[in-house]
């Protein structure tokens, strides 16, 4: 019996379902020889460890926003608050929440502030494995919620170009709010087809994540494959092909691409990469870690592989107490030809105006000084303290650290620039109004017109109670434990909040969780924030 015929299969969608569909998978035991999940089990070097994993639920672990804290500063905050926390293995930036007695770790002030994000371990392997270093051109697609994305801005210490894309309107906007919230100034978001990305500037590291059959998060589903239709394989196989092929165009000759996927699959993993192998420009480059891992498989069934598929790694459930992930390193031959003649790169200074506005330089930069002179007359942040570049787009001016990007000599297509850099500074209003995700970056460096709250205040506020104040009247900025957190108004002596709707569930969680481990009797009463 062939490889292909041993695939587990069911009802599903095609490719733009994303990462796997609806479980429809069968009462049996992940251990039962009729579970779908047996069709793999020459893949797997510990079967009873396997079985075991899948059946658990998986570990909380988070990754530390590690251009604004460390990991020891974010497990010390955590532990004021009750939350325990551990290392993780092999992987220094990440902590494993052991124990969160007033509520998930994902409702606590500290990622209302951006100091970390939910990240599977797994996926933590892949950023790191690419290598992108501070100044380069990366390229992540398919890269929304942004988890790959964002770990490698971290990586690359917010110096260089991130471009990330995904066709997903939804998905942009989960895209969108990971990096303002975390507030990674070097990433561009386009919105796009990655089979059809535009050519011509290339990169020199590029993200190749999939979508995929998602067998490797069956965690989530106590054991159960996601079941998709007999035709899905058909299709997703196509589309992977097509965006890796895509992915080696845009890699510079000499550039590193990373093909990654969440499958057990091999039709998915090395059958894909062997069919492109033959033609590509690109070789592997083997992957060597001190992680527990399996290697890539040379053989599956009937079907045999490239050879060179021993150079890839496999995650199972088991190694890293995670879930699975497929991950192939290729290196493009630095004699292929470039997509631009005449030694053209195609990266280009970021323009003051976006493209089609009706600004010019001059007015950008009235904006500009304008934005400078309210941050520093209402809230004594200087000009030098707020570094890096703008853009006018609409009324918006967004700050970004682009040193260059590639968008002017794209052709046009069904692509679009979402966002550069994030949203700063609203200039529709008389007095330029800088946004909540502006006021949480500068942070302390916000040292006029602030107002500190108690908790209690705090909640009152969030509840929609009258809260006055004195001596103070128009914009401001509300700190708890010496923080900023948001910004708010204050009109005839009453306070008015500014969050705006779609975030105000959450922070009014975490005012939540943090006023119960203040409130518990055995707690100290300090918070995460300034002693």
């Amino acid at each position: 019996m062939s490889a292909k015929r041993r695939r587990p299969s069911g009802r599903g969608k095609g490719p733009k379902r994303g990462r796997g569909g609806r479980d429809h998978g069968p009462s049996v035991p992940p251990g039962h020889p009729d579970h779908p999940l047996a069709a793999y089990r020459e893949l797997i070097d510990d079967w009873d460890a396997f079985l075991e994993a899948v059946q658990r639920p998986e570990p909380t672990v988070l990754r530390t926003n590690t251009l604004r804290i460390t990991p020891e500063e974010l497990a010390a905050r955590l532990t004021r608050q009750g939350i325990v926390t551990g290392p993780v293995p092999g992987l220094p930036h990440f902590l494993e929440v052991l124990e969160e007695p007033f509520g998930p770790v994902s409702d606590t002030l500290e990622h209302w502030l951006g100091l970390f994000y939910m990240q599977q371990t797994v996926t933590g392997v892949a950023a790191g494995l690419l290598g992108a270093q501070p100044g380069e051109r990366v390229l992540d697609l398919c890269a929304a919620p942004g988890g790959k994305t964002t770990h490698l801005a971290e990586l690359m210490e917010g110096r260089g170009t991130v471009v990330c894309a995904d066709v997903n309107e939804g998905r942009i906007r989960a895209l969108l709010g990971n990096i303002y919230r975390l507030g990674h100034e070097n990433v561009m978001v386009v919105a796009g087809d990655s089979r059809k990305f535009p050519l011509g500037p290339q990169f020199d590291r590029v993200m190749v994540d999939v979508p995929c059959s998602a067998q490797g998060t069956l965690r989530k589903r106590k054991g159960q494959l996601p079941h998709q239709s007999p035709g899905w394989e058909k299709q997703i196989t196509k589309a992977q092909r097509k965006i890796l092929e895509r992915a080696i165009r845009l890699t510079r000759p000499g550039g590193t691409l990373l093909y990654v996927t969440c499958t057990f699959d091999p039709i998915e993993n090395e059958g894909v990469l062997t069919e492109v192998l033959k033609d590509a420009p690109v070789d592997v480059d083997p992957i060597e870690l001190d992680l527990p891992h399996a290697r890539g498989v040379t053989s599956f069934g009937e079907e045999t592989y490239d050879p060179r598929m021993a150079g890839a790694v496999r995650f199972l459930p088991h190694h890293l107490d995670s879930g699975g992930l497929f991950i192939c390193r290729l290196v493009k031959d630095p004699d292929a030809e470039p997509e631009m003649a005449d030694g053209r790169t195609g990266w280009h200074p970021v323009p003051a105006a976006f493209p089609g506005e009706d600004f010019d330089a001059v007015q950008v930069e009235s904006d500009v000084h304008d934005a400078h002179r309210v941050l520093e007359e209402q809230m004594g942040v200087r000009a030098a303290d707020v570094d890096g570049q703008w853009m006018r787009r609409g009324t918006n001016l967004w700050k970004h650290s682009l040193p260059a990007w590639p968008a002017e000599e794209w052709e046009p297509g069904r692509w679009r620039v979402v966002a550069v850099g994030y949203r700063a500074i609203d200039t529709a209003a008389a007095v330029p109004r800088p946004t909540n995700d502006l006021i949480l970056a500068l942070g302390d460096r916000i040292d006029e017109r602030r107002l500190e709250l108690g908790l209690d205040d705090w909640n009152n506020l969030m509840a929609g109670r009258r809260v006055e104040v004195q001596d103070l009247d128009g914009r401001i900025v509300l700190a708890l434990d010496g923080e900023v957190l948001a910004r708010a108004f204050v009109r005839d002596g009453v306070l008015e909040h500014e969050v705006p709707k779609g975030r105000l569930r959450w922070l009014k969680a975490a005012l939540a969780q943090r006023t119960e481990a203040r409130d518990a009797p055995d707690h100290d009463g300090t918070g995460g924030g300034t002693p």
